[in-house]
């Protein structure tokens, strides 16, 4: 049996139409996701795939960027990506910071889940034995992360709060070095 040749011919042309339109539809969609300046002047298909690769390379910079400051902030140590295909050497616990703010103090303490309970405890003993007033302590738990934020005041500001905000910084710091190196 043989095939009608423009019958065929029909066929091929009404295939092709279809991808046609279903080429456009996914470019539609494509352009509508990508942010465009107040231009309201029709942009040519290629100007548009050149804009959406910009953007998705724009994307992918800020993901990485965001990437390397959500692992500073958390305490991530970064490896060679070179060496470790990307991938993180491991978390440095405990960590700590000392905000000195004049007359207040405000502590951020970073832990594992393990030894959370022991090193806040111990910071908040070593925070009264300087003579400070815990106004606000809180903590969050992300996976295995435990964050504590302290905000403290100094009560000896008359006679050298800056001194004492100083000291008492130095010593949590020795403290925490001391736990790290157990």
């Amino acid at each position: 049996m043989e095939q009608n040749p423009s019958s065929s011919r029909a066929d091929r042309k009404t295939i092709e139409k279809n991808r046609r339109n279903q080429m456009k539809a996914l470019y539609s969609k494509l352009n509508s996701l990508v942010p465009h300046q107040s231009s309201r002047e029709s942009v040519s298909l290629p100007d548009q795939l050149h804009e959406a690769t910009n953007y998705i390379k724009k994307l992918q910079t800020n993901l990485e960027k965001m990437k390397e400051k959500k692992g500073s902030l958390m305490g991530v140590e970064m490896s060679n990506p070179c060496m470790d295909s990307g991938t993180t050497m491991g978390l440095r616990f405990p960590q700590i910071q000392v905000h000195d703010t004049g007359s207040t103090v405000q502590i951020v303490l970073i832990t594992g889940l393990d030894d959370s309970q022991f090193i806040f405890n111990e910071i908040i003993r070593l925070l009264h034995e300087d003579g400070v007033e815990i106004a606000n302590a809180s903590f969050s738990a992300v996976q295995d992360i435990v964050f504590h934020s302290i905000h403290a005041e100094v009560q000896d500001s008359s006679a050298g709060g800056n001194d004492a905000a100083a000291r008492i910084s130095a010593r949590l710091n020795k403290f925490v070095q001391d736990v790290s190196a157990n």
